[in-house]
């Protein structure tokens, strides 16, 4: 086995009620940018762009069409060749299972398992960016850490209130702590905004999946990835590239308001 294997978990379980309406009938993940291209087409190019062919999709059980009217069978992401793997599973089923007293992370885990990968990559739905997942691995290796998370330096009109802001150390380029926005100071020019991407080895990430479970660690796999920046020990990735954070309407670029209200209508 390459010892620089990876699967990826896809979450897709941000949304937001300023988007509407354009988020009534489509998820988030789906919303057209530059008028031919979905928002997830990017987290996907990152994906296989980093000969990754295992995939765990975590999607809105009421907007599963628009991910299946775009995803198809995945062919334009070579997600459709021999040894690719997809797994979807339903954002709501492992908060019903948490409710239950279920393991809800069973399914993640054994998805984990069978990908038989050293390291796994989370890939959060609503920051458009084109990252190098190979180069972010390569710095995680270098850097000998329990999990890395890629950020961005942004000013504050381009944060939603729930986005995360890294505290780091200068000196180590680990993080020190995390904060929401909202409960953040106001007064600075540029944060370390969390751009939702993580990257952890499998085996460990199944051991704080068991450990989360035990725990009653929150259901959500973009919130559990959080919560372990203060456990671990957490590098970080710093993103100098384009991105786009699309929280609301006017976070959303203008051409692809109107195209999507004309789909909506």
């Amino acid at each position: 086995m390459k010892n620089n294997k990876m699967c990826a978990i896809l979450g897709n379980e941000h949304e937001y009620t300023e988007l509407l309406p354009l988020t009534k009938r489509r998820a988030l993940a789906t919303l057209y940018f530059d008028c031919k291209y979905r928002i997830m087409d990017f987290a996907l190019s990152s994906i296989v762009n980093a000969n990754i062919r295992n995939i765990f999709l975590v999607v809105n059980q009421a907007k599963l069409k628009s991910y299946f009217d775009h995803l198809g069978g995945g062919r334009e992401w070579g997600l459709d060749s021999i040894g690719s793997y997809r797994y979807i599973n339903f954002s709501q089923d492992l908060v019903r299972q948490k409710v239950e007293g279920q393991k809800y992370f069973d399914d993640v885990i054994d998805y984990l398992e069978k990908s038989r990968s050293t390291y796994t990559v989370f890939v959060g739905n609503k920051m458009l960016n084109s990252v190098d997942l190979k180069a972010v691995l390569k710095i995680h290796k270098a850097q000998k850490n329990d999990m890395t998370v890629v950020f961005k330096r942004m000013p504050k009109d381009k944060i939603a209130s729930d986005d995360q802001i890294l505290e780091i150390d200068d000196q180590t380029n680990r993080v020190k702590g995390n904060h929401n926005f909202s409960e953040y100071p106001h007064n600075l020019d540029i944060y370390n905004l969390s751009m939702n991407i993580f990257i952890i080895e499998t085996k460990n990430l199944i051991n704080q999946l068991r450990k989360g479970q035990r725990i009653g660690a929150s259901a959500n796999l973009e919130d559990f990835f959080l919560s372990l920046i203060s456990r671990l020990n957490c590098g970080t990735y710093e993103y100098t590239g384009y991105m786009c954070n699309i929280f609301d309407v006017k976070s959303y670029p203008v051409v692809n308001v109107h195209l999507s209200l004309k789909q909506v209508a």
